[in-house]
């Protein structure tokens, strides 16, 4: 039994040391041939940095807002204003639920893009929750979940499946007259 402690100790032991005796000689004294490299860059003529572009300075604007049909800079860009009617009431489509989506909310980061240059790459899921995995345009990965919106005709969520996101979007038609439309975001498989 002591025997074979006393190998065991004597083969570590001589392992150590051809792997002392590797690694030292892999290392090389020798940089003549970094040295020469970096006299020869050093030899070259160096080039002309170009001067930087003049800055041009700021010159100041003044909104004039008396122009002729101009649209107001600082008033929200996504309002629907109803037209006023005088004597009869027009059915225009808009109910208060599609009103509250169209002007009382931030828009969402995915509704900067047409559904059309969507991808849904996937889903995930666990107990409580369940998520669809979207691609924009620029290749950005997005988790979206029912109550998100998608794409430019406040598209929202209204389920996600496994191969499939289904929307709810409010479109205005040629007669301006505001409906939903059903929509779906199917799964892209690569």
């Amino acid at each position: 039994m002591k025997s074979s402690i006393q190998i065991n100790k004597f083969i570590k032991v001589l392992f150590c040391l051809l792997s002392f005796m590797v690694v030292s000689g892999c290392v090389s004294r020798d940089i003549s041939d970094l040295e020469s490299e970096v006299s020869d860059i050093m030899a070259r003529p160096g080039g002309r940095i170009e001067p930087l572009p003049e800055i041009k300075p700021y010159e100041a604007y003044s909104y004039q807002s008396g122009l002729a049909n101009a649209r107001n800079p600082f008033k929200q860009f996504f309002v629907i204003d109803k037209p006023e009617v005088e004597a009869g009431v027009v059915d225009d489509g808009l109910t208060e639920e599609m009103e509250r989506e169209i002007r009382n909310r931030n828009r969402e980061e995915l509704e900067q893009f047409e559904l059309d240059s969507l991808r849904m790459v996937g889903t995930l899921d666990n107990e409580d929750n369940n998520w669809g995995i979207v691609l924009d345009p620029d290749g950005v990965v997005h988790r979206v979940s029912v109550g998100n919106y998608l794409g430019v005709n406040i598209g929202k969520i209204i389920n996600i499946y496994e191969d499939r996101i289904e929307l709810r979007e409010i479109i205005q038609d040629s007669g301006g007259r505001w409906e939903e439309r059903e929509a779906a975001l199917a799964l892209i498989e690569e």
